[in-house]
Parts: C-alpha cells; structure tokens; sequence
C-alpha cells in the first residue's frame, strides 16, 4: 500500500488506531518498530545546493533541531492525525505553545477577547504581558455568551477560548462564539488540552488554531513536558517561523516520551473519564462538598452544551470544600493513591487546590476575582480502579469529620 493510501485508510480510522499509527506509517532508520531519538543539533551536507534547498524548505531534509527534528516532526504528524489538522508545531512546554502562539498573531493595535477562566498562565499573558505590547484585552464572563459577542463586535484580532477551562470546568459553546469571531475577521484559537482530540474536535466546530500542553494527557506519565500547535499549513507557517526565531523548541528526548505516551490515548482517557463520571456523582452526595464541578453532570450548566460538542466529558473533576482552605490542609494528606502535585493528565490521580496548580501565579485577590475559591480541589483522575478511588475519597472524607470543629471551622 503506498503512503498516500495508507494515510487515506488512516484518517478513516477510530481514534485509538490514530493514537498509534498517525505520523508512523514510515520506515524507520534500521527497520525499527519505534520512533528513533535523533539527538543531533545539526544535520551535514556535501551539496551545497542541497543544503540551502532544505535550509529553504523547498526540499526535503532537516539543518538545525531549533528549526526542525525528525522525532519532533513524526509528533507533530500524530497530532495532525488526531486533530485532523494540516500541520503541527511542537514547543518545549505548554506555555511556550500558548503565549507563542498569541504573540505570533498579536501586535501593538490588536484587540484579544477571551474569558476569566482560562488557566492561570494564561490569564498573566492576557493581563500582564500582552498589554505592555499595547495589544487590547477584553476578558469576559465565561458563563455570559451575550458578553463576549458584545466584546467581539467591537473589534476583535483574536478569539481565544478554552473549553471545559481550568479549574472551573466551564463550557462555552464553540460554534456559536467562532459565529460571532468570522462576522469581524477574527482569528480563532482553542485550548484542547483537558478535553483532548478523543473528546472535543475543535477544528471541526470552526477554530482555526488548536493548542495543547502534551505535558498532560497526550504524554500521560507525568515525565515530559511539551506543547503542540496545529491548524492550516499557512497558519502553522508563521508560528513555525516565530518559534524557530525564538527558539522555544521541543527537544528530541521529550518529544519521544509524548509519542509513546499518545499511544495509549484511547485506552487511558476511556478509564479515567469513565472514573471521573463516577467521582462526580459521588461527590454530590458528600456534605463536606459545597459544589462540583464537571461538564458530564446534568446539574453542569452547560451540560447540554458539553453533550453536544464532545465525545466525551474528560478526566477532570474539580469541587469546592466547605470551610475552605482550612478543609483542603485536613482532606488532601489523608489521601491514599494520589499525589498532591501541580499537574494534571497522568497515570496517577493527582489532587490539588488553585492556589499551588492552575493558579500559582496568580494572588489570593486575582483568584477570588475570577471566581476561584480557597476550596476548590481539582482532581485529575488516574487509570486506577474506580471503586478504590472512591473508597479512598470516602475514608479521607471521614477522617476530615473526626477533626474537631475547634481544629478546624466548617461553619
């Protein structure tokens, strides 16, 4: 079968088939099954000729890794065939990808309209680095559609959206906000890293340009860090270009941990979201819990949303504690199989409040404006057996009741 029809069965193919073959249906140096490291800086040529014609790009072949990498090249083709995307650009961490991706496209004069809930890095991108440039941002209630068309309409550069957001697990509705960007020429950027490509299609429903930190569920293992980029060829052009001047570029050695890692894609998230499903409808029923967060509930506010744009609801779970802070210092060591860590998309379940994740960066005032409480847990759930993750939750819970109320205040 050559290469064209194999990548034509291909894009026919279920997303776990895709999880494991996009960007390998190649011949590997050796006849190896797996995608080789290429830890090379540079790459040598006898022809001159040839060399500038790759160094132009109007040939095949590979000068420098800042610029290009033959294992970064075959993660950026996974993620083309899990986004269904033309091309791909791979960065070094999550961050690098977003807020490249922003100043790629942004200048002194642009307008930017987003929402208040969007990940805590992003938001000081949006309220403190981005104006020093002179660009214009408007951040808008995330729950109020009204809102941000408002904004839109009058003058918009960049959409950007992120969809279930984090912590709050928040949906906004994709297709009828990119409406609204295209009236007024708008570019669209969509943040796909909690729902993932198995789960949420953000080029499908009209985005122009999807980002992901591969540091989450597409490496899974909590051991690499990375950031993925994808949209058209003309698109993925000018952030290559911005990244190759830059230089926030993925390295060999990580880029081969997330390709490994996105080979158990479908088989990871079919497990974890299959838990988080079950962790949220206990957690309704906890007294200690004031509220829960989690777009496959009927009670989510966009649930019906959430039913119509996904596939799946994810593997995120966040609920706010009664008494605070002072409850998450009780619940969180008591805590058998999960780390307490500011991460989130690996094998591991891993707990944490705002204040040491999502939101690190951000000051107790700056959270509670954008409405993240003290009490807020966010739960990336694992691959382990649901029963015992829930049992774990119960025996914590209990544990936080046989605290005094003088020890702790639940009022």
């Amino acid at each position: 079968m050559s290469d064209k029809l194999a990548k034509s069965a291909l894009n026919q193919a279920g997303s776990g088939t895709r999880s494991v073959w996009s960007g390998e249906q190649v011949q590997h140096p050796y006849r190896a099954t797996q995608t080789p490291i290429v830890a090379s800086a540079a790459y040598g040529y006898q022809d001159i000729d040839e060399w500038y014609d790759a160094a132009l790009g109007t040939a095949p072949g590979f000068i420098y890794s800042r610029m290009s990498n033959p294992t970064v090249e075959i993660l950026e083709a996974k993620i083309c065939g899990l986004e269904n995307a033309e091309s791909a650009v791979a960065f070094s961490t999550g961050m690098a990808a977003i807020s490249s991706v922003l100043y790629t496209f942004l200048s002194n004069g642009c307008r930017v309209v987003s929402t208040k809930d969007s990940y805590g890095g992003t938001n000081k991108v949006f309220e403190e680095f981005l104006p020093r440039m002179g660009v214009s941002v408007a951040l808008c209630e995330t729950h109020s559609h009204e809102q941000i068309e408002e904004e839109i309409a009058k003058g918009c550069d960049v959409l950007y959206l992120e969809t279930p957001t984090n912590p709050t697990l928040k949906i906004v509705d994709v297709k009828r906000l990119v409406a609204a960007a295209k009236k007024v020429g708008a570019l669209v950027i969509a943040d796909n890293t909690f729902a993932t490509p198995l789960n949420q299609s953000p080029l499908a429903l009209g985005v122009d340009i999807v980002v992901h930190s591969a540091t989450k569920f597409l490496s899974g293992h909590a051991d690499a860090m990375g950031g993925l980029v994808c949209g058209s060829e003309e698109l993925m052009g000018k952030v290559r270009h911005y990244r190759e001047i830059n230089g926030a570029s993925l390295d060999p050695f990580s880029a081969y941990l997330i390709i490994r890692g996105m080979k158990t894609l479908a088989l990871r998230i079919r497990q974890q979201q299959s838990s988080a499903q079950a962790i949220a409808e206990y957690l309704l029923t906890e007294p200690l819990i004031e509220a829960v967060n989690y777009p496959g509930l009927p009670s989510h506010p966009n649930h019906h949303i959430a039913c119509e744009q996904m596939q799946g609801f994810g593997a995120i779970v966040s609920f706010v504690l009664v008494g605070g802070m002072d409850t998450v210092k009780v619940l969180l060591p008591q805590l058998q199989y999960g780390h307490c860590a500011g991460n989130l998309g690996a094998v591991e379940t891993i707990y944490g409040p705002a204040r040491t994740t999502s939101h690190v960066e951000n000051t107790l005032e700056e959270r509670l404006a954008l409405g993240i409480s003290e009490g807020l847990v966010r739960i990336s759930v694992g691959i382990e057996d649901t029963e015992d993750l829930i049992a774990d939750l119960q025996q914590a819970f209990e544990q936080v009741r046989g605290f005094s109320y003088s020890e702790m205040d639940l009022d």
